[in-house]
């Protein structure tokens, strides 16, 4: 079922979303060589009871953890662990979702721990500019396949990395996933037409190789690149409006406007 918002509800997910957005911005510090992945669960936990928030993904189909802490080739779903250590180099993809009194939000971004390199900041950017590039096209009266297609050309066809197809966007609130769905490929002028009022989550993932991904046995939820190659996401959670899209996850408007169109 698709849910259309309120401008009251929009804002209420504005101030979720502003939540998620300082716990983003903290961890640019908390992330460093030596830290276990097991650490940034611990500062979700303590951040969110200190913002009056839930982790909304506790006991989500079983899940057991505030944040899903994926590394290099995990491409999502990681599990926070006390015995995997970061090390120099490492990129580290941080995705939660944050409940503010019924207001949704869910936003992934990615960090490299200590040093990076060349190979993984073209990845990053790539994959930060193919996420304002979907924004970019959340707008009233397009289409779902708009947003995707925008996405897959750019990650694809101009700059040669892999599109994950596996997982996708998806619609939010009044619950954590709603319809419609949002994949970070497809067609332009194809699928559902885009509503004001309707809150949704543009969230690629591309891998440095193959687009291809395969399910961790041992855990039954982290998702790693086939080829071993490394992996990069970066989410926003999106609201239609008849200005254009509105980003409720913003960390730091400055920084959107940078990459967005208008």
């Amino acid at each position: 079922m698709i849910t259309i918002k309120s401008a009251r509800e929009i804002e209420e997910m504005a101030k979720s979303g502003a939540i998620l957005a300082g716990f983003h911005r903290g961890l640019r510090d908390l992330i460093k060589p030596g830290i276990s992945s097991w650490e940034i669960e611990e500062f979700a936990l303590d951040y969110y009871k200190k913002h009056d928030a839930i982790p909304e993904q506790i006991g989500f189909e079983g899940y057991k953890y505030a944040t899903c802490v994926s590394v290099n080739d995990e491409i999502c779903h990681g599990f926070p662990r006390k015995n995997l250590i970061l090390k120099d180099g490492d990129l580290v993809k941080v995705d939660t979702v944050v409940n503010y009194h019924g207001a949704m939000s869910d936003s992934c971004w990615s960090y490299v721990v200590g040093k990076s390199t060349p190979e993984l900041d073209r990845l990053m950017e790539v994959t930060k500019k193919a996420l304002y590039l979907g924004i970019d096209q959340a707008k009233v009266g397009n289409r779902i396949g708009d947003i995707g297609a925008a996405i897959q050309h750019f990650v694809e066809d101009e700059n040669g990395f892999g599109d994950v197809r596996e997982f996708i966007g998806h619609g939010i609130g009044p619950t954590m996933h709603e319809s419609p769905n949002v994949p970070h490929y497809g067609e332009a002028g194809k699928g559902l037409r885009l509503r004001e009022g309707m809150t949704i989550t543009i969230e690629p993932m591309v891998n440095m190789g193959s687009w291809e991904a395969e399910m961790d046995d041992p855990n039954g939820w982290t998702a790693r690149t086939m080829d071993g190659s490394v992996s990069c996401q970066f989410e926003h959670t999106i609201a239609i409006t008849k200005d254009g899209p509105k980003i409720l996850t913003s960390q730091d408007p400055e920084f959107d406007a940078k990459y967005l169109l208008k």
